[in-house]
């Protein structure tokens, strides 16, 4: 399967790549600064950024499926337009492109997860840290939702660089649920699973240990 991973030098995004690599799928990558990009081979690089509408539809052209892991800096103070900026222009180069499957990573706290990230997380750190992105990614869930392509959502609970259990929760139902963590490595694999047979279409779980 041809692969663009966007976000692939994050800390999930190199995750992502590494699984994709071992299952043989063939994989680009959209990175400003290639450098950072070292020891993600064999990949495909475009030099660009996600926000440039250019760089985007050169990433996007002749692949079967894209996978957003885009994250961007806590940013208690400045407002953060970064991942809305980047999914609509995404969305939009996918269209032109043909290329219908998107999943993407948010994160525990988006959207009608609100609430579910334990006393800690909803009542000291999101407010005090977290509110400016957590609103720019309710905006990129926004976008996703109602862009008409074939796309998944998933949001993880704290993440963490554990090795992998191999055992993961997909809650759509988060009645008792409060907190949790899990290791970039099953977000990978869970999410590549679901790149290659999807399950989830259409739907935002919160995924955890």
């Amino acid at each position: 399967m041809k692969l663009l991973v966007l976000g692939a030098t994050g800390k999930t995004g190199r995750a992502i790549v590494t699984d994709a690599l071992s299952r043989g799928h063939q994989v680009t990558i959209l990175a400003r600064n290639p450098d950072r990009a070292a020891g993600l081979r064999p990949v495909r690089i475009i030099q660009g950024d996600a926000r440039d509408p250019a760089a985007v539809a050169r990433a996007v052209a002749g692949q079967d499926a894209v996978v957003s892991s885009l994250g961007t800096p806590v940013s208690p103070f400045c407002e953060v337009t970064l991942l809305s900026d980047a999914t609509r222009i995404l969305v939009h180069e996918m269209r032109r492109a043909g290329v219908a499957c998107l999943v993407a990573i948010t994160g525990m706290g988006a959207g009608d997860s609100a609430g579910h990230g334990g006393f800690f997380f909803d009542r000291v750190f999101k407010p005090a840290m977290l509110r400016k992105v957590y609103e720019d990614k309710d905006r990129q869930e926004a976008l996703i939702h109602e862009s008409g392509l074939d796309w998944t959502i998933l949001r993880p609970s704290v993440l963490n660089d554990k090795s992998s259990r191999g055992t993961v929760r997909v809650l759509t139902d988060l009645r008792g649920f409060h907190g949790g963590t899990i290791a970039r490595r099953d977000v990978a694999q869970i999410l590549l699973d679901e790149v290659e047979t999807p399950q989830l279409q259409g739907t935002m779980p919160l995924i955890t240990w």
